[in-house]
């Protein structure tokens, strides 16, 4: 059995062993059966080597494999893998599931992939969403019958007689196909013809930097065989990248006899042709042949696809069933599963199995194109569905019956052609959907654009891919393509191909960088459909973070031999990051959700963060040694030691920067080398603070490690100058921002230690503050808290202390004390400003309701009081029944202005410690830094000025809604206009407010009044608004009452202007009682005027034009921000307006409830 094995490899190449397929040992099993020694099919003219799988395979393992092994030309894989894999298994990689990454490299049969290449592939995540129930062999299939039945009349896909099958591609005229008359991009051939030249020269390989094959024209033939040569040595195998495909003897070429099988041909005799007459010895069995010829498109993507002589001549088969009578209908009306479930029959299959399998497959592509994923959507509820869904998954147990006379036949393709010929709005369509469905249709269009990689070399682009690609065109209008979406598929597939042959070829990454300028200038077109959005930023992403985690981390994955792909990924990376950032609108919440999500900066700054994290990390690994973790918190001569081998590494990392990585990323940054080195000089700097940190003396080995600090210092230093000799400052400016490594550790800790206990007490005396404060003036001359005088007092001496250290005082230690006094005041700023806010102090709006003239409250007064004598007017009369009313201040509000002058008092003394900081002759001007010598009015508390500005503003608007609203309601809001405009007016409540405005400037000090003044108006002028527009159920309001209203706060404003000397101006209170003022003008409107300037307030607000007859105006929101304009103020207006015709446009419009 071993010697037969062996004759047969000798005879027949082994190539052919690791092309055969499944399916062609189905196809071939019966016949193996009954003539095992028939191993030569004449039909096709290939190797039956399915009958050693299925029969003497197991036997002839051992010897397969030991002989494969010998053989050039055979498989790196052993064929005992390969006869137990099936094609699936072999050929593709596992199909990619939404965020799913790469499983592993597609195998190639040429090469192995190490596990360490496989790992290195995991992190590609495949951007173009799930397919269910679906594998790529399944998608694979697929897409040839597509591109099969789109093709159908180009040249090499017709039979004897052609059918006439249109694709809406070739006579499209404009639009995103293009056109033969419109410029084409890289990645979209013109058009050819179907047979590919003998010397194939791709314009889409020379546009992307691809390398031609440099095959000769005799690589790619085929020839006509009839017979084979004797010998065992007769056959010599073809040097082919692909696999061959041959014609049978006849004069005309027909594709039902072409094979995926290497031709099998005799070598060229070496001996010179014999001139002997003719022997009488029997005929020679060598087989005549005809010319070699190149082969045709179709045979090429036959063999690319991988798919089945049987399988082709079904497909054909059905598609002439398909067409009969049909002459010119277009590929894309073609349901193309439906048509092969109704024409094929299980006769024409081996077995049941194979054909409840097939059958399956289809099912499943209907049930991804018309059920999961349409590109019209569909309710699950929707009775067609339904009806499919259910005899799909009654397909999952035995195959449905076909015949023609099924009734479940008939369910199928009408369930199927209406939901397949449906349209998004309902109008009768010339346009089928079954295919065109995200991401059903990329799944498929991808796997066809595989096809354009040499199966041989899986890192190699066919030289026919011009040809290809334009056949591959004609599937668009079935799938849904166009031009943009193809660009994007056609550039993952290269970048993607990149990734999965372990980045073997760096043309394929160029090619996909080159595909990018293209989807650039797609993205940049107007009007892009939502989806493109979406399919291209998914793209952009995935690809995006597989070149970034490289790029961040790039001294891990690159070295000397591969410096060349830094180049190419960092060209791809960058240019995806333009695209997402200038021409992409990334949805939140899709892959860039806010802790996902990429920031797009400048190229520079996008290579100056690679650059920093790359050598973070290096250096990170490097510090991972146990030596120099120990380092970092002991002491002694191990740690020294540690931390003077970190410093030599540290320097070799700088070195290898500058020599290796620096020359490449110069071109995006012209300062990289700096940016790696003040990195490196960073990173070394946290190493040694913390081993300084951990000291409590200084020794001889920190000295030596000082010192090598020192030096390599110096060697960072002067590689910044050499990068920077070309800029102005000559590289002066990015050295001063490295923190130097020579410091006196010795004198800053204790130093650190000093100013840490002096702020200790500082700290202290404010818990005191805060356990003890009463917010009492001690005199009128010190009208501020005395927790405040205590602090400034320990901040004042601690600065005068400090510079009588005899130390050299550095600008830095300066800032060190200033920070600390500067967080303690921000910290008695706090505690000041925690007074409540001035929402504790508004009262709370009450619901709208309409007035009612006859309710029953008004009767019982009018039966009681005929004079109609308000209770507000009693109280306006008993409080201004005295010559001099009392001021209404409260305690509380007068610990607030307390709190106001101790903010001031704070200011003021600041202003005198940052003058000492500033201008102490102990801190000389070489040892102070750049913002000191460039501006000479900084400020060591500028952060904590501007809080005390905030704080005095919030304290002082808590103060003046306390006074109105609080001390002042009962002869303001409480009482205000109660029962009747007439009866209680606002002169009492402006006495009162007078005498506490003479309180309060008479307890503040000068700088804080017009604050506190200005806040007291603004509460007065709200509180005056609430009156009129939120007093509730006791105010009412005719149209002649808006002339009191003018006059009342008319009086009102004056009493602002007046009081004081000058602290607000008539500008000032005018520009706050503009708005006061509009909703007055409201007042003195007629109902029907308010009604018709709310309904229009209310649609505009709302963003409806006009309201219909029948139609309900909308309820406004109430903002709180009254104006005129405002929809919720006229309805204010309206529900305190006391007539009966507002009383019935709110209830009919809003049925707001009377009021009781």
């Amino acid at each position: 059995m071993s010697l037969l094995f062996s004759s047969i490899l000798f005879r027949f190449p082994p190539l052919s062993v690791s092309l055969i397929t499944p399916e062609c040992c189905h196809h071939n099993q019966q016949n193996l059966c009954s003539s095992p020694l028939s191993l030569y099919n004449k039909k096709c003219h290939r190797l039956s080597i399915c009958y050693l799988s299925c029969r003497i395979a197991p036997t002839l393992i051992p010897f397969v494999t030991e002989f494969s092994t010998s053989l050039p030309s055979f498989p790196s894989t052993p064929f005992s893998v390969m006869v137990r894999q099936s094609l699936r298994e072999y050929f593709s990689p596992p199909l990619h599931h939404g965020a799913s990454t790469l499983n592993a490299a597609i195998t190639s049969t040429s090469t192995s992939t190490s596990n360490d290449d496989d790992n290195n592939n995991m992190d590609l995540i495949w951007p173009f969403g799930k397919l269910e129930n679906l594998d790529d062999g399944d998608v694979r299939e697929a897409a040839y019958e597509i591109f099969f039945t789109a093709c159908r009349s180009s040249p090499g896909f017709g039979g004897k007689s052609a059918l006439s099958l249109n694709s809406s591609q070739d006579h499209q005229g404009k639009g995103d196909g293009g056109s033969s008359h419109s410029p084409r991009g890289p990645g979209l051939p013109g058009s050819s013809g179907g047979r590919v030249n003998a010397g194939p020269t791709s314009r889409i390989k020379r546009t992307l930097g691809l390398k031609m094959l440099k095959r000769s024209p005799s690589r790619r033939m085929s020839m006509s065989t009839v017979g084979l040569n004797n010998g065992p040595t007769g056959y010599t195998p073809t040097a082919s990248p692909i696999h061959h495909a041959h014609v049978g003897s006849g004069s005309s070429y027909s594709p039902k006899r072409f094979s995926t099988m290497p031709p099998l041909r005799s070598p060229p005799s070496k001996s010179p042709p014999s001139k002997s007459p003719p022997s009488k010895s029997p005929p020679s069995r060598s087989p005549p042949t005809r010319p070699r010829r190149p082969l045709t498109s179709a045979e090429i993507m036959r063999q690319q696809m991988r798919d089945t002589e049987a399988c082709e001549n079904r497909l054909r088969r059905t598609l002439m069933r398909t067409l009969v009578g049909q002459v010119g209908r277009r590929s894309e009306t073609i349901i193309l599963p439906l048509e092969l479930l109704r024409h094929l029959k299980p006769s024409e299959f081996s077995d049941m199995q194979e054909y409840h399998f097939w059958q399956r497959r289809q099912l499943k592509i209907l049930e991804a194109g018309l059920l999961n994923h349409p590109s019209i959507h569909i309710e699950k509820s929707n009775s067609l569905a339904v009806r499919l869904r259910e005899i799909i998954r009654a397909s999952d147990t035995k195959p449905i019956d076909t015949s023609k006379s099924s009734e479940t036949l008939r369910t199928l393709c009408n369930c199927v052609v209406s939901l397949a010929w449906r349209s998004a709005n309902g109008v009768s369509s010339d346009v089928c959907h079954w295919a065109d469905g995200f991401p059903l249709n990329i799944h498929i269009y991808i796997s066809l654009l595989k096809a354009i990689f040499d199966i041989r070399d899986e890192t190699l682009v066919l030289d026919e891919v011009d040809e290809l690609l334009e056949l591959m065109k004609k599937t668009w209008s079935t799938l849904g393509i166009n031009r943009p979406i193809h660009n994007i598929c056609f550039t993952w597939v290269l970048f993607q191909q990149y990734v999965v042959t372990n980045q073997m070829e760096p043309d394929l990454l160029g090619a996909a960088y080159n595909m990018l300028t293209e989807v650039a200038t797609d993205a940049k077109k107007p009007n892009r459909e939502v989806s493109y959005v979406k399919l291209l930023s998914s793209m952009l992403v995935s690809m995006q973070k597989w070149a970034e985690k490289r790029l961040l981390h790039y001294h891990e994955y690159f070295n000397k031999q591969t410096i060349g792909g830094v180049e190419n990924l960092l060209s791809l990376a960058l240019s995806s990051m333009k695209i997402l950032g200038e021409d992409v609108t990334i949805m939140e919440g899709e892959g860039n959700k806010k802790g996902d999500t990429m920031l797009v900066d400048s190229t520079t700054g996008r290579v100056d963060h690679y650059i920093r994290s790359s050598l973070k990390t290096a250096f990170a690994k490097i510090t991972a040694n146990e030596n120099v973790r120990n380092a970092t918190t002991g002491e002694g001569a191990e740690a020294s030691e540690a931390l003077l081998q970190l410093a030599n590494e540290t320097e070799e990392l700088a070195m290898r920067e500058r020599g290796l990585f620096s020359p490449t990323l110069k071109r995006w940054h012209p300062t990289a080398t700096g940016v790696a080195v003040v990195t490196l000089h960073q990173c070394y700097g946290k190493v040694l603070k913390q081993y300084l940190a951990g000291m409590s003396i200084l020794n001889n080995e920190a000295v030596v490690v000082l010192q090598r600090a020192a030096r390599l210092e110096q060697v960072l230093v002067q590689m910044v100058l050499e990068d920077y000799e070309e800029f102005e400052d000559g590289g002066k400016g990015i050295v001063r921002e490295m923190m130097p490594y020579e410091v006196d550790s010795i004198i800053m800790k204790l130093l650190r230690q000093w100013i840490d206990e002096r702020l200790k007490q500082g700290k202290e005396l404010l818990c005191r503050a805060k356990e003890t404060e009463t917010w009492n003036a001690k005199s009128k001359s010190e009208p501020h808290a005395q927790s405040a005088v205590e602090l400034m007092n320990i901040a004042k001496e601690m600065v005068n202390d400090f510079f009588e250290i005899p130390i050299g005082v550095t600008d830095d230690s300066v800032l060190d004390l200033a920070e600390g006094l500067e967080q303690l005041i921000q910290e008695y700023i706090t505690f000041v400003a925690s007074c409540g806010s001035k929402q504790s102090y508004l009262p709370s709006l009450p619901p709208l309701t309409r007035c009612n003239r006859d309710s029953r409250f008004f009767k019982l007064w009018r039966k009681a009081h005929p004079c109609i004598v308000g209770v507000a007017g009693v109280k306006s009369f008993m409080v201004s029944e005295g010559e001099m009313p009392r001021p209404s201040t409260s305690r509380g509000t007068q610990r607030l202005y307390i709190r106001l002058n101790t903010l001031h008092y704070l200011t003021s003394h600041l202003h005198s410690l940052d003058k000492t900081l500033n201008l102490s002759p102990r801190v000389s001007m070489r040892n102070r830094s750049t913002r000191h010598r460039d501006n000479t009015s900084y400020s060591y508390f500028e952060h904590t000025t501007t809080s005390i500005q905030l704080a005095c503003d919030h304290i002082s608007e808590v103060a003046a809604y306390r006074l109105i609203f609080l001390d002042s309601s009962p002869v303001f809001y409480d009482t205000l206009y109660v029962n009747g405009a007439s009866n209680s007016r606002i002169k009492p409540a402006i006495r009162i407010l007078k005498q506490n405005l003479n309180l309060l400037t008479s307890m503040l000090t000068d700088r804080t009044q017009a604050l506190a003044m200005k806040d007291v108006m603004k509460a007065s002028f709200e509180a005056f608004l609430m009156v009129l527009l939120a007093g509730g159920t006791s105010r009412a309001f005719n149209q002649s009452d808006h002339e009191m209203f003018e006059e009342d706060f008319d009086g009102l404003k004056r009493v602002f202007c007046t009081c004081g000397e000058g602290l607000l101006s008539e500008d000032a209170v005018q520009r706050e009682a503009e708005i006061v003022e509009g909703v007055i003008s409201l007042m003195a409107q007629t109902t029907e005027q308010l009604v018709e300037d709310f309904a229009i307030a209310a649609c505009e607000t709302s963003g409806i034009s006009s309201i219909g007859s029948g139609q309900k105006l909308p309820m406004p929101p109430t903002t709180g921000r009254w104006n005129r304009s405002d929809p919720n103020t006229i309805l204010r207006v309206l529900c305190h307006r006391n007539d009966r015709a507002a009383n019935s446009f709110l209830k009919k419009s809003f049925q707001l409830a009377k009021r009781k």
